[in-house]
């Protein structure tokens, strides 16, 4: 009877080890097919670095759906231009949803506007306006840097008015002359416009996970 025991004792040992590793194996293979990003913050270098390498991270992991909830003041254009060409060139089956759930200003829209699918909550908005030079104080501009400044300006203003074009039902004309009166749009305006897709409060699931991305402090 006791070597009865210690044989079933022994072989439930076994069975434990057995498991442990396996259970262990299939926790590390899980993979995140869905990603929600929440992007609350300026748009410049580092935080478009962030939300590059994650994206490029998750997506060598087995990521195939990425949703950024997006708030954000704007910031640089360059940053933002880039952002939007990359996140655009996601090649698939991956798949870019963005949605609109507090405010998206100036380059903002642009980074919006690279989602397949674009989403805003009920009280979004989004401001579409000019671009402005951010000089140095009261640096002193000769002929020629007053004249690189304003090519600068109009090619900004161009690949903007270009790209909301490109995702919406307006022609660049139309996005320009809305970019000169600092137009503000409201969700039904943004449908209307074809920027937005549809309205909707859920932003995400439960079992979704969840990353940020953090201004620099």
């Amino acid at each position: 009877m006791k070597d009865r025991r210690v044989k079933a004792a022994c072989w439930c040992l076994f069975l434990l080890l057995v498991a442990f590793p396996a259970a262990a194996d299939q926790n590390q293979s899980v993979v995140e097919l869905k990603v929600v990003i929440r992007f609350f913050a300026p748009i410049n270098e580092y935080t478009v670095g962030q939300l590059m390498d994650l994206i490029d991270k998750k997506r060598s992991e087995g990521t195939r759906e990425f949703v950024i909830l997006l708030s954000t003041q704007g910031g640089d254009v360059g940053s933002g231009i880039t952002a939007y060409n990359y996140l655009k060139a996601l090649p698939k089956p991956v798949t870019l949803v963005t949605h609109n759930i507090g405010r998206v200003d100036s380059i903002g829209v642009i980074v919006y506007s690279a989602g397949s699918k674009r989403l805003c909550v009920p009280q979004a908005r989004f401001l579409i306006h000019g671009v402005k030079s951010m000089g140095e104080g009261m640096a002193s501009m000769d002929e020629k840097l007053l004249e690189e400044r304003l090519k600068t300006l109009k090619i900004d203003s161009e690949n903007i008015a270009r790209v909301i074009a490109a995702n919406s039902r307006k022609g660049q004309e139309e996005v320009r002359a809305a970019m000169s009166d600092r137009t503000t749009l409201n969700p039904e305006q943004a449908i209307a416009w074809g920027l937005a897709q549809e309205i909707r409060t859920d932003l995400y699931d439960a079992a979704d996970f969840v990353y940020r991305i953090e201004p620099r402090r």
